[in-house]
Protein backbone atom coordinates (compact mmCIF):
# COMPACT_ATOMS: atom_id res chain seq x y z
CA UNK A 1 0.00 0.00 0.00
CA UNK A 2 1.34 3.63 -0.14
CA UNK A 3 3.41 5.42 2.18
CA UNK A 4 0.82 7.14 3.44
CA UNK A 5 -0.96 4.11 4.58
CA UNK A 6 2.07 2.98 5.76
CA UNK A 7 2.28 5.20 8.57
CA UNK A 8 -1.08 4.06 9.23
CA UNK A 9 -0.37 0.83 9.86
CA UNK A 10 -2.65 -0.64 7.19
CA UNK A 11 0.78 -1.89 5.07
CA UNK A 12 -0.15 -4.91 3.09
CA UNK A 13 2.20 -7.64 3.41
CA UNK A 14 0.88 -11.40 4.44
CA UNK A 15 1.46 -14.77 6.46
CA UNK A 16 4.85 -16.08 6.82
CA UNK A 17 4.58 -19.86 6.91
CA UNK A 18 6.20 -22.67 5.05
CA UNK A 19 4.17 -25.39 3.83
CA UNK A 20 4.99 -29.17 2.91
CA UNK A 21 1.65 -30.72 1.94
CA UNK A 22 1.15 -34.65 1.33
CA UNK A 23 -0.80 -34.96 -1.65
CA UNK A 24 -0.58 -36.53 -5.00
CA UNK A 25 2.11 -35.23 -7.08
CA UNK A 26 1.40 -33.67 -10.89
CA UNK A 27 1.28 -30.50 -12.26
CA UNK A 28 -1.14 -28.45 -14.09
CA UNK A 29 -1.08 -27.07 -17.75
CA UNK A 30 -4.77 -25.00 -17.20
CA UNK A 31 -2.82 -21.81 -18.35
CA UNK A 32 -2.12 -20.96 -21.96
CA UNK A 33 1.35 -21.53 -22.74
CA UNK A 34 4.06 -21.41 -25.99
CA UNK A 35 5.40 -25.00 -23.71
CA UNK A 36 5.99 -26.26 -20.70
CA UNK A 37 4.53 -26.92 -16.96
CA UNK A 38 2.17 -23.27 -15.85
CA UNK A 39 0.43 -22.65 -13.05
CA UNK A 40 -2.09 -20.18 -12.26
CA UNK A 41 -2.32 -18.20 -9.15
CA UNK A 42 -5.22 -16.34 -8.11
CA UNK A 43 -4.86 -12.62 -6.09
CA UNK A 44 -6.46 -9.69 -4.78
CA UNK A 45 -3.80 -7.34 -6.55
CA UNK A 46 -2.54 -4.35 -4.88
CA UNK A 47 -0.30 -4.03 -7.15
CA UNK A 48 1.00 -0.46 -9.07
CA UNK A 49 3.91 -1.20 -10.59
CA UNK A 50 6.49 -3.79 -12.17
CA UNK A 51 9.50 -1.74 -11.22
CA UNK A 52 10.87 -3.05 -7.72
CA UNK A 53 12.40 0.09 -6.70
CA UNK A 54 9.24 1.74 -6.74
CA UNK A 55 6.71 -1.16 -5.54
CA UNK A 56 5.28 -1.24 -2.07
CA UNK A 57 2.28 -3.03 -2.57
CA UNK A 58 1.83 -6.74 -1.50
CA UNK A 59 1.14 -7.93 -5.32
CA UNK A 60 4.28 -6.31 -6.35
CA UNK A 61 6.32 -7.92 -3.50
CA UNK A 62 5.36 -11.22 -4.90
CA UNK A 63 6.30 -10.17 -8.57
CA UNK A 64 9.58 -8.50 -7.72
CA UNK A 65 10.82 -11.29 -5.72
CA UNK A 66 10.52 -13.42 -8.45
CA UNK A 67 12.19 -10.88 -11.21
CA UNK A 68 15.04 -9.66 -9.23
CA UNK A 69 17.30 -10.72 -6.57
CA UNK A 70 18.18 -8.82 -3.49
CA UNK A 71 21.38 -8.77 -1.69
CA UNK A 72 20.46 -10.58 1.16
CA UNK A 73 17.19 -12.68 1.78
CA UNK A 74 15.35 -15.10 4.05
CA UNK A 75 15.36 -18.88 3.84
CA UNK A 76 12.34 -19.92 3.04
CA UNK A 77 9.39 -18.54 5.73
CA UNK A 78 12.15 -18.30 8.39
CA UNK A 79 12.66 -14.14 8.53
CA UNK A 80 14.33 -14.75 11.96
CA UNK A 81 17.94 -14.50 10.50
CA UNK A 82 18.77 -12.74 7.15
CA UNK A 83 20.95 -15.07 4.98
CA UNK A 84 23.23 -14.58 2.02
CA UNK A 85 21.28 -13.21 -1.33
CA UNK A 86 23.60 -11.75 -4.06
CA UNK A 87 26.44 -10.96 -1.16
CA UNK A 88 27.25 -12.30 2.04
CA UNK A 89 27.55 -8.90 4.87
CA UNK A 90 29.30 -8.06 8.16
CA UNK A 91 27.76 -5.81 10.56
CA UNK A 92 30.13 -2.87 12.64
CA UNK A 93 30.20 -3.29 16.36
CA UNK A 94 28.49 0.07 16.79
CA UNK A 95 25.97 -1.22 13.93
CA UNK A 96 26.62 1.65 12.11
CA UNK A 97 28.61 0.14 8.64
CA UNK A 98 27.12 -2.54 6.79
CA UNK A 99 29.56 -4.41 4.55
CA UNK A 100 27.98 -6.53 1.64
CA UNK A 101 30.86 -8.80 -0.61
CA UNK A 102 29.13 -9.71 -3.95
CA UNK A 103 29.44 -13.03 -4.26
CA UNK A 104 29.61 -13.31 -8.19
CA UNK A 105 27.96 -16.19 -9.28
CA UNK A 106 24.49 -14.59 -10.80
CA UNK A 107 23.72 -13.68 -14.14
CA UNK A 108 20.55 -10.58 -15.32
CA UNK A 109 18.51 -12.37 -17.66
CA UNK A 110 20.71 -10.69 -20.74
CA UNK A 111 23.60 -13.09 -19.33
CA UNK A 112 25.50 -10.41 -18.02
CA UNK A 113 26.94 -10.53 -14.29
CA UNK A 114 25.40 -8.88 -11.44
CA UNK A 115 28.05 -6.64 -9.93
CA UNK A 116 29.23 -4.04 -7.22
CA UNK A 117 28.17 -1.36 -9.48
CA UNK A 118 24.67 -2.54 -10.07
CA UNK A 119 23.79 -3.21 -6.47
CA UNK A 120 24.68 0.41 -5.34
CA UNK A 121 22.81 1.82 -8.41
CA UNK A 122 19.47 0.23 -7.82
CA UNK A 123 20.19 1.27 -3.76
CA UNK A 124 20.74 4.68 -4.85
CA UNK A 125 18.06 4.51 -7.21
CA UNK A 126 15.73 3.43 -4.52
CA UNK A 127 17.07 6.64 -2.51
CA UNK A 128 16.56 9.02 -5.54
CA UNK A 129 13.59 7.91 -7.00
CA UNK A 130 11.78 9.15 -4.33
CA UNK A 131 9.06 6.63 -4.12
CA UNK A 132 7.00 4.58 -1.30
CA UNK A 133 9.98 2.27 -0.04
CA UNK A 134 12.38 4.82 0.02
CA UNK A 135 12.05 5.07 3.49
CA UNK A 136 13.52 1.90 4.07
CA UNK A 137 16.89 3.49 3.68
CA UNK A 138 16.19 6.48 5.46
CA UNK A 139 19.05 8.18 6.99
CA UNK A 140 21.57 5.24 4.77
CA UNK A 141 24.38 6.27 2.58
CA UNK A 142 25.30 3.79 -0.21
CA UNK A 143 29.17 3.44 -1.32
CA UNK A 144 31.24 1.39 -3.51
CA UNK A 145 34.29 0.65 -1.50
CA UNK A 146 35.76 -1.71 -4.37
CA UNK A 147 35.20 -4.27 -7.27
CA UNK A 148 32.90 -6.81 -5.33
CA UNK A 149 32.17 -4.54 -2.12
CA UNK A 150 29.94 -1.83 -1.10
CA UNK A 151 28.91 -0.01 2.02
CA UNK A 152 25.66 0.64 3.87
CA UNK A 153 26.60 3.95 6.41
CA UNK A 154 23.89 4.94 8.87
CA UNK A 155 24.86 7.78 10.91
CA UNK A 156 22.64 6.38 14.26
CA UNK A 157 22.92 2.59 15.04
CA UNK A 158 20.80 0.40 13.19
CA UNK A 159 20.85 -3.62 13.80
CA UNK A 160 17.32 -4.12 11.57
CA UNK A 161 19.52 -2.56 8.21
CA UNK A 162 20.08 -6.65 7.48
CA UNK A 163 16.35 -7.00 8.19
CA UNK A 164 15.67 -4.44 5.48
CA UNK A 165 17.43 -5.34 2.69
CA UNK A 166 15.86 -8.94 2.05
CA UNK A 167 12.72 -6.28 0.96
CA UNK A 168 11.66 -7.09 -2.60
CA UNK A 169 11.93 -3.39 -3.26
CA UNK A 170 15.78 -3.31 -2.92
CA UNK A 171 16.15 -5.53 -5.80
CA UNK A 172 19.16 -4.90 -8.00
CA UNK A 173 18.88 -4.17 -11.37
CA UNK A 174 21.00 -4.09 -14.46
CA UNK A 175 22.59 -0.76 -14.04
CA UNK A 176 23.55 -0.48 -17.59
CA UNK A 177 20.21 -1.53 -19.15
CA UNK A 178 18.05 0.46 -17.04
CA UNK A 179 20.16 3.98 -17.89
CA UNK A 180 19.91 2.85 -21.29
CA UNK A 181 15.88 2.80 -21.17
CA UNK A 182 16.10 6.31 -18.72
CA UNK A 183 16.84 5.22 -15.63
CA UNK A 184 18.86 6.48 -13.02
CA UNK A 185 19.44 7.63 -9.13
CA UNK A 186 17.14 11.09 -9.15
CA UNK A 187 14.04 11.92 -9.29
CA UNK A 188 14.37 12.71 -12.78
CA UNK A 189 14.17 8.82 -13.66
CA UNK A 190 12.12 7.37 -16.38
CA UNK A 191 13.43 3.53 -16.80
CA UNK A 192 9.10 2.63 -14.71
CA UNK A 193 7.45 2.34 -18.53
CA UNK A 194 10.37 0.13 -19.61
CA UNK A 195 10.54 -2.22 -16.68
CA UNK A 196 6.41 -2.90 -16.91
CA UNK A 197 7.14 -4.19 -20.21
CA UNK A 198 10.73 -5.87 -19.69
CA UNK A 199 11.94 -6.87 -16.81
CA UNK A 200 16.14 -6.14 -15.77
CA UNK A 201 16.95 -8.79 -13.13
CA UNK A 202 18.62 -11.94 -11.64
CA UNK A 203 15.64 -13.15 -10.49
CA UNK A 204 13.94 -16.87 -11.44
CA UNK A 205 11.17 -15.41 -13.51
CA UNK A 206 11.31 -12.51 -16.28
CA UNK A 207 8.33 -10.44 -16.94
CA UNK A 208 6.01 -12.14 -20.36
CA UNK A 209 3.47 -9.49 -19.89
CA UNK A 210 2.35 -7.07 -17.26
CA UNK A 211 -1.24 -5.18 -16.42
CA UNK A 212 -1.59 -3.81 -13.12
CA UNK A 213 -6.14 -4.41 -13.00
CA UNK A 214 -5.57 -7.77 -14.66
CA UNK A 215 -3.16 -10.52 -15.12
CA UNK A 216 0.89 -10.87 -14.76
CA UNK A 217 2.54 -13.15 -16.65
CA UNK A 218 6.01 -14.30 -15.93
CA UNK A 219 8.41 -16.80 -18.12
CA UNK A 220 11.39 -19.27 -16.60
CA UNK A 221 14.74 -16.88 -16.80
CA UNK A 222 17.14 -19.35 -18.28
CA UNK A 223 20.40 -17.28 -16.95
CA UNK A 224 18.86 -18.02 -13.60
CA UNK A 225 22.25 -18.93 -11.39
CA UNK A 226 20.14 -20.78 -8.49
CA UNK A 227 17.91 -24.12 -8.76
CA UNK A 228 15.41 -23.87 -12.09
CA UNK A 229 11.90 -23.45 -10.73
CA UNK A 230 9.47 -26.50 -11.41
CA UNK A 231 7.03 -24.27 -13.28
CA UNK A 232 8.23 -22.34 -16.37
CA UNK A 233 5.16 -19.89 -16.67
CA UNK A 234 3.13 -17.90 -14.03
CA UNK A 235 0.22 -16.71 -14.81
CA UNK A 236 -1.15 -14.36 -11.69
CA UNK A 237 -4.39 -13.33 -11.83
CA UNK A 238 -6.23 -10.45 -10.43
CA UNK A 239 -9.66 -12.33 -8.96
CA UNK A 240 -11.80 -11.64 -6.12
CA UNK A 241 -12.00 -14.40 -2.96
CA UNK A 242 -15.66 -15.67 -3.60
CA UNK A 243 -14.47 -16.60 -7.88
CA UNK A 244 -10.66 -17.81 -6.24
CA UNK A 245 -12.94 -20.34 -4.14
CA UNK A 246 -14.96 -21.50 -7.12
CA UNK A 247 -11.84 -21.16 -9.54
CA UNK A 248 -9.06 -23.40 -7.21
CA UNK A 249 -12.11 -25.97 -6.71
CA UNK A 250 -13.09 -26.39 -10.32
CA UNK A 251 -9.00 -26.64 -11.10
CA UNK A 252 -9.39 -23.48 -13.01
CA UNK A 253 -6.29 -22.42 -10.49
CA UNK A 254 -3.84 -24.12 -8.86
CA UNK A 255 -3.83 -21.44 -5.97
CA UNK A 256 -6.11 -18.62 -3.94
CA UNK A 257 -4.31 -16.28 -1.83
CA UNK A 258 -7.34 -14.52 -0.22
CA UNK A 259 -10.12 -16.82 0.87
CA UNK A 260 -11.50 -15.29 4.19
CA UNK A 261 -12.85 -17.56 6.78
CA UNK A 262 -16.25 -17.99 5.95
CA UNK A 263 -14.85 -19.42 2.38
CA UNK A 264 -12.56 -21.17 3.53
CA UNK A 265 -15.38 -23.28 5.78
CA UNK A 266 -17.73 -24.05 2.77
CA UNK A 267 -14.43 -25.24 0.38
CA UNK A 268 -14.65 -29.01 -0.41
CA UNK A 269 -11.85 -30.07 1.41
CA UNK A 270 -11.85 -33.07 -0.26
CA UNK A 271 -10.53 -31.45 -3.69
CA UNK A 272 -7.96 -28.71 -2.24
CA UNK A 273 -5.70 -28.64 0.40
CA UNK A 274 -6.55 -25.66 3.04
CA UNK A 275 -3.78 -23.96 4.89
CA UNK A 276 -4.14 -21.27 7.91
CA UNK A 277 -1.49 -19.78 9.91
CA UNK A 278 -1.02 -16.91 11.54
CA UNK A 279 -0.46 -13.89 9.65
CA UNK A 280 2.26 -10.67 10.73
CA UNK A 281 -0.94 -8.37 11.38
CA UNK A 282 -1.40 -7.14 14.89
CA UNK A 283 -4.68 -6.43 15.86
CA UNK A 284 -5.00 -4.09 18.47
CA UNK A 285 -7.14 -1.55 21.04
CA UNK A 286 -5.84 1.76 22.12
CA UNK A 287 -6.97 3.80 24.91
CA UNK A 288 -6.06 7.07 24.65
CA UNK A 289 -4.07 8.93 27.27
CA UNK A 290 -4.72 12.30 26.92
CA UNK A 291 -7.02 13.65 29.42
CA UNK A 292 -8.80 16.43 27.15
CA UNK A 293 -10.00 13.58 24.86
CA UNK A 294 -11.61 11.28 27.81
CA UNK A 295 -10.98 11.07 31.43
CA UNK A 296 -11.49 7.32 31.73
CA UNK A 297 -9.65 5.82 29.09
CA UNK A 298 -6.81 7.91 30.52
CA UNK A 299 -7.04 6.58 34.53
CA UNK A 300 -4.45 3.86 35.24
CA UNK A 301 -7.48 1.57 36.66
CA UNK A 302 -9.84 1.91 34.27
CA UNK A 303 -6.98 0.83 31.92
CA UNK A 304 -6.48 -1.69 33.92
CA UNK A 305 -10.58 -2.72 34.15
CA UNK A 306 -9.91 -3.52 30.11
CA UNK A 307 -7.24 -5.03 29.85
CA UNK A 308 -8.32 -7.71 32.28
CA UNK A 309 -11.69 -7.57 31.22
CA UNK A 310 -10.91 -9.13 28.01
CA UNK A 311 -11.50 -12.23 27.44
CA UNK A 312 -8.62 -13.06 24.83
CA UNK A 313 -9.47 -16.54 24.02
CA UNK A 314 -12.97 -15.38 23.10
CA UNK A 315 -11.49 -12.67 20.78
CA UNK A 316 -9.23 -15.26 18.98
CA UNK A 317 -11.89 -17.33 18.65
CA UNK A 318 -13.75 -14.64 16.42
CA UNK A 319 -10.45 -15.16 13.71
CA UNK A 320 -10.73 -19.09 13.06
CA UNK A 321 -8.05 -21.71 12.85
CA UNK A 322 -4.75 -20.71 12.30
CA UNK A 323 -4.41 -17.42 14.01
CA UNK A 324 -2.80 -16.43 17.20
CA UNK A 325 -2.60 -14.57 20.03
CA UNK A 326 0.81 -12.48 20.64
CA UNK A 327 1.80 -12.01 24.06
CA UNK A 328 2.73 -8.47 23.40
CA UNK A 329 2.43 -5.85 19.85
CA UNK A 330 5.05 -8.03 18.48
CA UNK A 331 3.77 -10.93 16.46
CA UNK A 332 4.90 -14.50 16.86
CA UNK A 333 7.15 -14.75 14.00
CA UNK A 334 9.22 -12.16 14.84
CA UNK A 335 12.79 -12.28 17.19
CA UNK A 336 11.34 -10.48 20.35
CA UNK A 337 7.55 -11.97 20.42
CA UNK A 338 5.92 -12.85 23.67
CA UNK A 339 4.35 -15.67 24.47
CA UNK A 340 0.54 -15.31 25.01
CA UNK A 341 1.18 -16.99 28.20
CA UNK A 342 3.64 -13.71 29.10
CA UNK A 343 0.95 -11.19 27.93
CA UNK A 344 -2.19 -9.74 30.05
CA UNK A 345 -4.78 -12.71 30.98
CA UNK A 346 -8.57 -11.97 31.29
CA UNK A 347 -9.59 -11.20 35.12
CA UNK A 348 -13.23 -10.55 35.74
CA UNK A 349 -13.32 -10.24 39.40
CA UNK A 350 -9.84 -7.99 38.87
CA UNK A 351 -11.20 -5.87 36.42
CA UNK A 352 -14.39 -4.92 38.19
CA UNK A 353 -11.99 -4.17 41.15
CA UNK A 354 -9.96 -1.94 39.42
CA UNK A 355 -12.95 -0.35 37.43
CA UNK A 356 -14.10 0.51 40.84
CA UNK A 357 -10.98 2.30 42.17
CA UNK A 358 -11.47 4.06 38.90
CA UNK A 359 -14.00 6.36 39.77
CA UNK A 360 -16.28 5.64 36.94
CA UNK A 361 -19.76 4.68 37.18
CA UNK A 362 -21.26 4.56 33.87
CA UNK A 363 -20.34 6.73 31.65
CA UNK A 364 -20.27 6.39 27.69
CA UNK A 365 -17.09 5.61 26.35
CA UNK A 366 -16.66 5.48 22.41
CA UNK A 367 -14.73 2.73 20.81
CA UNK A 368 -14.06 3.85 17.27
CA UNK A 369 -12.34 1.51 14.23
CA UNK A 370 -13.17 1.57 10.65
CA UNK A 371 -15.43 -0.47 9.00
CA UNK A 372 -15.12 -0.74 5.52
CA UNK A 373 -12.01 -3.14 5.83
CA UNK A 374 -10.83 -6.18 6.49
CA UNK A 375 -7.63 -7.74 8.09
CA UNK A 376 -7.47 -11.14 6.27
CA UNK A 377 -10.86 -11.51 6.22
CA UNK A 378 -11.42 -10.47 10.01
CA UNK A 379 -13.78 -7.91 9.77
CA UNK A 380 -13.10 -5.76 12.80
CA UNK A 381 -16.79 -5.22 13.33
CA UNK A 382 -17.02 -8.83 14.42
CA UNK A 383 -14.15 -8.00 17.38
CA UNK A 384 -15.77 -4.72 18.01
CA UNK A 385 -18.72 -5.88 19.12
CA UNK A 386 -17.07 -8.67 20.93
CA UNK A 387 -15.02 -6.25 23.13
CA UNK A 388 -18.17 -3.84 24.03
CA UNK A 389 -20.24 -7.53 25.08
CA UNK A 390 -17.45 -8.36 27.26
CA UNK A 391 -16.65 -5.28 28.75
CA UNK A 392 -20.19 -4.70 29.92
CA UNK A 393 -20.05 -7.81 31.99
CA UNK A 394 -17.45 -5.79 33.60
CA UNK A 395 -19.66 -2.73 33.90
CA UNK A 396 -18.36 -0.32 31.27
CA UNK A 397 -20.60 1.03 28.83
CA UNK A 398 -18.68 0.90 24.94
CA UNK A 399 -20.24 2.60 21.91
CA UNK A 400 -19.28 1.82 19.14
CA UNK A 401 -18.57 4.29 16.63
CA UNK A 402 -17.70 2.98 13.14
CA UNK A 403 -16.58 5.18 10.56
CA UNK A 404 -15.30 4.58 6.45
CA UNK A 405 -11.46 4.34 6.95
CA UNK A 406 -10.88 7.28 4.61
CA UNK A 407 -12.75 9.17 7.61
CA UNK A 408 -11.50 7.16 10.75
CA UNK A 409 -7.68 7.56 9.83
CA UNK A 410 -7.54 11.22 10.12
CA UNK A 411 -9.05 10.84 13.99
CA UNK A 412 -6.41 7.68 14.63
CA UNK A 413 -3.47 9.88 13.00
CA UNK A 414 -4.01 12.89 15.19
CA UNK A 415 -5.03 11.37 18.28
CA UNK A 416 -9.01 11.73 18.99
CA UNK A 417 -9.88 8.23 19.35
CA UNK A 418 -11.12 7.55 22.73
CA UNK A 419 -11.02 4.13 22.06
CA UNK A 420 -9.53 2.82 18.60
CA UNK A 421 -9.74 -0.42 17.23
CA UNK A 422 -6.72 -1.05 14.55
CA UNK A 423 -4.40 -3.35 13.05
CA UNK A 424 -0.43 -2.89 12.32
CA UNK A 425 1.48 -4.47 9.73
CA UNK A 426 5.09 -4.28 10.20
CA UNK A 427 7.62 -2.75 7.58
CA UNK A 428 10.18 -5.45 7.74
CA UNK A 429 10.63 -8.02 10.22
CA UNK A 430 12.47 -6.76 13.00
CA UNK A 431 10.89 -5.90 16.18
CA UNK A 432 12.65 -2.35 16.13
CA UNK A 433 9.52 -1.59 13.46
CA UNK A 434 7.49 -1.86 17.00
CA UNK A 435 9.00 0.87 18.60
CA UNK A 436 6.67 2.94 17.25
CA UNK A 437 4.13 2.13 19.84
CA UNK A 438 6.74 3.87 22.29
CA UNK A 439 6.08 6.94 24.11
CA UNK A 440 6.55 9.84 22.01
CA UNK A 441 6.78 7.68 18.89
CA UNK A 442 4.53 7.23 16.43
CA UNK A 443 1.78 5.23 17.26
CA UNK A 444 2.21 5.99 20.97
CA UNK A 445 1.22 9.65 20.03
CA UNK A 446 -2.15 8.70 18.40
CA UNK A 447 -2.71 6.79 21.90
CA UNK A 448 -1.87 10.36 23.78
CA UNK A 449 1.11 8.73 25.11
CA UNK A 450 3.76 11.45 24.90
CA UNK A 451 7.55 11.16 25.52
CA UNK A 452 7.65 11.62 29.15
CA UNK A 453 4.64 9.99 30.15
CA UNK A 454 6.30 6.69 31.01
CA UNK A 455 10.26 7.35 32.05
CA UNK A 456 10.09 3.09 32.44
CA UNK A 457 8.95 1.74 28.88
CA UNK A 458 11.31 4.64 27.44
CA UNK A 459 14.39 3.52 29.05
CA UNK A 460 13.77 -0.29 28.24
CA UNK A 461 12.61 1.29 24.48
CA UNK A 462 16.18 3.11 24.41
CA UNK A 463 18.11 -0.02 26.11
CA UNK A 464 15.98 -2.49 23.36
CA UNK A 465 16.97 0.09 19.91
CA UNK A 466 20.84 -0.01 21.23
CA UNK A 467 20.80 -3.87 22.07
CA UNK A 468 23.07 -6.09 19.87
CA UNK A 469 22.88 -9.61 18.70
CA UNK A 470 20.19 -11.85 18.53
CA UNK A 471 20.05 -13.02 22.48
CA UNK A 472 20.43 -9.76 23.52
CA UNK A 473 17.80 -8.21 21.00
CA UNK A 474 15.35 -10.48 22.14
CA UNK A 475 15.59 -10.32 25.77
CA UNK A 476 15.43 -6.59 25.31
CA UNK A 477 12.58 -6.45 22.99
CA UNK A 478 10.83 -8.98 25.33
CA UNK A 479 11.20 -6.71 28.53
CA UNK A 480 10.08 -3.94 26.81
CA UNK A 481 6.96 -5.58 25.74
CA UNK A 482 6.34 -6.55 29.25
CA UNK A 483 6.50 -3.32 30.32
CA UNK A 484 4.09 -1.96 27.72
CA UNK A 485 1.63 -4.55 28.98
CA UNK A 486 1.87 -3.46 32.52
CA UNK A 487 1.06 0.24 32.20
CA UNK A 488 1.13 0.99 28.41
CA UNK A 489 -2.29 2.56 26.18
CA UNK A 490 -1.64 -0.36 23.50
CA UNK A 491 -3.74 -4.39 24.54
CA UNK A 492 -2.43 -6.60 21.43
CA UNK A 493 -6.05 -8.95 20.30
CA UNK A 494 -4.72 -11.27 18.05
CA UNK A 495 -2.81 -12.27 14.58
CA UNK A 496 -5.55 -13.32 12.77
CA UNK A 497 -5.03 -15.99 10.14
CA UNK A 498 -4.32 -16.15 6.27
CA UNK A 499 -5.67 -18.99 4.65
CA UNK A 500 -4.24 -20.70 1.64
CA UNK A 501 -5.97 -22.75 -0.57
CA UNK A 502 -4.11 -24.63 -3.09
CA UNK A 503 -4.76 -27.89 -5.60
CA UNK A 504 -3.62 -30.98 -4.35
CA UNK A 505 -0.70 -31.25 -6.80
CA UNK A 506 0.81 -28.55 -5.50
CA UNK A 507 3.03 -30.56 -2.73
CA UNK A 508 5.54 -27.60 -1.80
CA UNK A 509 4.71 -24.11 -1.19
CA UNK A 510 6.57 -21.55 0.54
CA UNK A 511 5.16 -18.26 1.60
CA UNK A 512 7.05 -15.17 3.01
CA UNK A 513 5.73 -12.15 5.32
CA UNK A 514 7.41 -10.04 2.89
CA UNK A 515 6.77 -11.22 -0.51
CA UNK A 516 3.61 -13.37 0.71
CA UNK A 517 4.50 -16.38 -1.96
CA UNK A 518 7.87 -17.60 -3.64
CA UNK A 519 6.84 -18.60 -7.20
CA UNK A 520 9.71 -20.39 -7.71
CA UNK A 521 9.46 -22.60 -4.56
CA UNK A 522 6.00 -23.92 -6.13
CA UNK A 523 6.15 -28.06 -6.49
Amino acid sequence: MSHSLRRAGLVGIAVASALVLSACGGTSNNASSSGGKSIVVDASFDLKTADPNREYETTGGMVAHALYQTLLTFDGSDVSKPVDGLASYTMSADNKVLTLTMKGDSTFSDGSKVTADDAVFSLQRVLGIKGNPSFLLDGITVAKTSDTTLTLTSAEPNPALPYILPNPALGVVNKKVVEKNGGSATADDKAESFLNKTSAGSGPYMLESFDAASQVVLKKNPKYSGKAPAYDRVVLRNVQGPTQKLNVEAGDSQIALDLNPDQVAAIDASKVNVISAASRYTIFLLLNQDKAVDPFTSNPDFLDAVKKGIDYDKILDLAGKGSERPGGVIPSIFIGALKASDGNQFDLSGAKAALAKSGYSGQTVKLNFPNDITVQGLSLQSVAESIQAQLKTVGITVQLAPAPVATELDAYRNGKEPMGLWYWGPDFPDPSNYLAFTPGELVGLRAGWTADADPTVSDLAAKAKAATGTEERTAAYQALQKAQNASGPFIPLLQPAQNVVTAKSITSLSLNPLWTIDFAGIK
